[in-house]
């Protein structure tokens, strides 16, 4: 049987282990989708009479129970986790902020291997995700499609003809999905060409965000891009549309690299090495530069300057050295100056572990 420690001790989710197309730009693949109990309130205004039927029946219904290839459903609700705990869950991205301020009647519902987790009472009473490694975006619709059957064998979900899928939000009514696409785009920011591709992605009904999505700001050269219109289209236009604008940027982040290459490839080089030897050698060091440093790093294992590291190490590292799994590592909290300090010393020993 599994339990909260798992998901707690390891940074890469199991599924993040696992080489995907395209993999060296995209780091994931995510849909999303919000669904709600027809006949009972949504979770924004309802008492709390209300939430408690939804997290039991979801205790009673689906937990331990096993989907396809995913198995063992762990139910997490919100109010048995301390502060720290549930930081390590956003920062793994197994549930939202939103979420994590929650408590009474709120849960995640996780696959064991952490591929799928069910928000339970979050701003809707169900936010469904999927991930999957790389560019997988189509084989995640598939996927997400059969799992909200699966639920709603046993859900009967606030649905209209006109409208499709009922939702707190204005924005999610329709599909209630986003599809989403986490990118790793250093070549295209060191060029200063992301920030005059932005505001065209914006204008195409697609929104770009940092790694911890809204109002996050793109630390290691990581964006989230995903759709913003959930009605009017079908799921499968909401994902092709997004899938050629990713081909795009793919294409253009492997141009920017070639370019780099040509014209200043030994710069490239050095500014690779010395992001390394600041991450092998630091005493201390902040999560932005950490984040940097990566970045640089993780390009380098792409282009083959640095062999015998893994490319994982960009995702691993990102996510071990923010401040809950850092607090968590040392199960104490932390000051600031003490998490640099930490924070140095957790990827010294990462880089060790990678060269023996």
């Amino acid at each position: 049987m599994m339990s909260l420690q798992n998901f707690m001790n390891e940074a890469i989710s199991p599924w993040m282990k696992e080489e995907g197309p395209d993999s060296d730009i995209v780091l994931s693949s995510r849909i999303r989708l919000a669904r709600n109990f027809a006949q009972v309130t949504f979770p924004i205004i309802a008492k709390e009479e209300d939430l408690k039927p939804i997290l039991d029946f979801f205790d009673q219904e689906f937990a331990h129970q096993s989907f396809k290839e995913y198995k063992n459903f762990e139910l997490v609700p919100m109010n048995n986790l301390k502060p720290i705990e549930k930081r390590v869950l956003v920062e793994k991205h197994l549930i939202s902020p939103h979420l994590a301020e929650q408590s009474d009647h709120s849960a995640a519902l996780i696959s064991e291997n952490e591929q799928i987790s069910v928000m339970i009472n979050e701003e809707d009473h169900l936010r469904i995700q999927l991930y999957y490694p790389g560019f997988q975006l189509e084989q995640a619709l598939k996927r997400a499609s059969e799992l909200d059957d699966w639920l709603e064998e046993k859900i009967n979900y606030a649905f209209d003809e006109k409208r499709g899928y009922l939702t707190a939000c204005p924005t999610n009514v329709g599909t209630g999905m986003r599809a989403s696409v986490m990118m790793h785009l250093p070549a295209l920011a060191m060029t200063q060409q992301v920030n005059r591709m932005i505001p065209a992605i914006n204008q195409l009904g697609l929104v770009v965000r940092g790694i911890y999505g809204e109002g996050s700001e793109a630390l290691g050269n990581i964006f989230q891009i995903s759709n913003q219109i959930t009605l009017g289209k079908s799921e499968d236009d909401i994902v092709e549309d997004l899938q050629s604008v990713v081909r795009q940027l793919i294409d253009q982040e492997r141009r920017a690299r070639d370019t780099l290459m040509q014209r200043s490839g030994l710069q490239l080089e050095d500014r690779v090495f010395r992001s390394y030897g600041v991450l092998k050698n630091s005493r201390i060091i902040e999560s932005k530069e950490a984040a940097k440093c990566l970045s640089d790093v993780r390009l380098g294992i792409d282009l083959g300057f640095i062999k015998n590291i893994s490319n994982n190490i960009l995702n691993e590292l990102m996510i071990l050295t923010q401040p809950g799994f850092l607090q968590q590592y040392a199960q104490e909290t932390l000051t600031p100056d003490q998490r640099d300090i930490r924070r140095a010393s957790l990827i010294r020993e990462r880089i060790q572990l990678e060269k023996q």
